[in-house]
């Protein structure tokens, strides 16, 4: 299994790719998600497979909405989310992706971590900055003493989108040349900024584009029938 990690964070964690699983076809191999069509028990495997190498830990996992609801989680379980933070040693926070970006929070000081799924209508929504006033009201963490690692995601070269959806992000986007009335958004940009804005200054990009990269999944490449990778994080025991 390859998984990557950020130098930035000292919290047990990782963002999955496609290897390392027992899925087929435009699956394989590592594929997280039981509702892309993929066969459930192969899927149930990948998991136990991410599971154990982080020793076998509880889970907390989302429904995710492509929205900014943050989810507090005291246990392993579900919620309808697209984020979560906690403070629960041992537990592992998952977040879904396949071009939107996975980012995780890291508050040393406090050991509160947390998991989000940012796509462009939640950055849009505030998914990020939902998290880090989350995790200042139920944690007291401080803006400047959070580490945060946002995973692989489609690049600023490759996510082509309208004019509607840079309106809604706030920029950060550049005409694309190929197509009139088109822009390219550079998502990951975005995100860094609003955490910026907060007060957030140890930011770490993984630099990688799930697009160009045919060893990760890509629902804008791939279409319905892509897998779904997972970032994960949990306070250490």
């Amino acid at each position: 299994m390859r998984l990557l990690r950020s130098p930035l964070l000292e919290s047990p964690h990782g963002f999955t790719t496609r290897e390392g699983g027992v899925s087929k076809g435009p699956y394989a191999t590592l594929n997280l998600s039981f509702g892309v069509g993929d066969a459930p028990e192969r899927v149930a495997e990948n998991r136990r497979r991410v599971l154990s190498a982080f020793g076998s830990p509880p889970l907390f996992t989302l429904d995710q909405v492509h929205g900014a609801e943050v989810a507090l989680a005291e246990g392993p379980g579900k919620a309808e989310a697209d984020a979560v933070v906690t403070r629960v040693p041992g537990l592992l926070l998952a977040v879904s992706v396949a071009d939107c970006y996975p980012v995780l929070f890291e508050d040393p000081q406090t050991g509160a971590v947390g998991a989000a799924h940012a796509g462009w209508r939640g950055v849009a929504a505030g998914v990020v900055e939902n998290v880090v006033e989350t995790m200042q009201a139920a944690f007291q963490t401080r803006p400047q003493d959070l580490r945060v690692a946002i995973g692989p995601g489609i690049c600023g070269r490759c996510y082509q989108v309208g004019p509607e959806v840079v309106a809604a992000v706030g920029g950060f986007a550049v005409p694309d040349p190929r197509a009139e009335g088109k822009y390219l958004l550079d998502l990951p940009r975005a995100i860094e900024e609003r955490l910026r804005a907060l007060g957030v200054r140890r930011i770490w990009q993984a630099g990688v584009c799930t697009y160009e990269d045919e060893g990760l999944f890509s629902y804008r490449r791939q279409g319905k029938r892509s897998g779904r990778m997972w970032g994960v994080i949990h306070r250490a025991l």
